[in-house]
């Protein structure tokens, strides 16, 4: 839920004068699948959001995360090469031990000249040399030349799509228009190369890597309930083969205004799990020392009458990404381990460093 949650904040900041309709979610829509992979142009956002676990030759692991973010902006297409009405973002980030922290870049672009899209049918989507595509086997080829790092990877299923929530409709509030239509691919096989980052400035040499991946696809036109503060997602591929997808949208006060969670074992089998069956807890914090902003980087997650204590790759995960969807917010590589199996995933953190203020329609 995370990136299309930021987008949604993003688009509501930049009022319209005239509200544009975009299409709503529904209960009852199911995914069709693989034609759903592509662009949904009426939604007013949606995005593509990959993220795994990396090991390099020396057995050293690292985290990654690349999205793909479309947004409709309600205004209207012309009839140029140049379209006004969908807007590309896209953000890229590595999480090096070695390094300490995590680096990131971003980009944004109106769609157009063949330079920035998200098509339609299928999943291909580009930002100037950053792109993501499916191919007709269903692997994923993913290609980002950042600032500082880089990666070119593949990612190739494994199990197939884990449709969340109602065969793809999740709820994300008390209101059944506060919702998306969202899958997962889960325990995606990784193979490719990175380039790392280089506390010298020095242009490291690009490294073979290979390891696990976790990509949502997401769309929806609805913000959150109007007394959400915040959220905690997680994306987990556990080590039997097993996938966990678990969120809770906090209020002001830190209770949840909505939970929810999957889980799916490795013969398929899929449990959902609605509000008072999920809840995340901290256990340790982290000060970030660029923007004084305290994250719980340390969680206990409960789902159901299971239990999962993660712990992060390292500390310094944050992710400040105001000069394109206006967030800042913490999203690294944790560990789990607890009577649910172990794994390893994705965490987010959000409207910790300031209250996320939705505006009304």
């Amino acid at each position: 839920m995370r990136a299309l949650l930021l987008m949604l904040l993003f688009t509501a900041t930049h009022a319209f004068a005239d509200e544009p309709r975009f299409a709503p979610v529904v209960p009852g829509h199911a995914i069709d699948w693989p034609k759903d992979g592509g662009a949904h142009p009426p939604y007013r956002t949606e995005w593509w959001y990959a993220t795994g676990w990396l090991e390099t030759p020396d057995h050293r692991p690292l985290g990654f995360q690349i999205t793909f973010f479309r947004s409709n902006t309600g205004q209207k297409a012309g009839a140029s090469a140049f379209d006004p009405s969908q807007l590309v973002i896209a953000h890229a980030a590595l999480s090096d031990p070695a390094y300490g922290r995590l680096v990131h870049d971003q980009n944004i672009a109106r769609q157009g000249f063949g330079l920035a899209y998200a098509k339609e049918g299928n999943t291909d989507v580009k930002l100037d040399a950053w792109r993501m595509t499916r191919a007709a086997d269903g692997s994923y080829t993913v290609s980002a030349d950042a600032s500082g790092f880089a990666l070119h990877l593949t990612f190739t299923p494994t199990q197939p799509p884990m449709f969340q929530g109602e065969n793809g409709y999740s709820r994300k509030g008390p209101s059944p228009e506060q919702a998306s239509y969202y899958y997962s691919e889960p325990q995606l096989k990784v193979t490719g190369s990175v380039v790392r980052p280089s506390a010298s400035g020095k242009a490291n040499a690009s490294v073979a890597v290979t390891g696990r991946a976790w990509l949502d696809h997401e769309w929806s036109s609805t913000l959150l309930s109007s007394d959400a503060a915040g959220w905690d997602w997680l994306g987990a591929n556990l080590d039997d083969g097993s996938a966990l997808m678990a969120f809770k949208v906090r209020a002001r006060d830190g209770r949840a205004v909505w939970t929810h969670a999957a889980l799916r074992d490795r013969d398929g089998r899929t449990r959902q799990f609605g509000p008072g069956d999920v809840d995340f807890t901290p256990e340790r914090q982290w000060r970030s020392p660029r923007t004084n902003t305290v994250y719980p980087v340390a969680m206990s997650v409960r789902v159901g009458g299971m239990h999962w204590r993660l712990s992060p790759l390292i500390d310094d995960q944050e992710l400040d990404s105001r000069d394109s969807t206006g967030a800042l917010y913490w999203e690294g590589a944790v560990t789990l381990d607890g009577d649910g199996g172990k794994g390893r995933g994705y965490l987010e953190l959000t409207g910790y460093a300031k209250t996320i203020e939705i505006e009304k329609r």
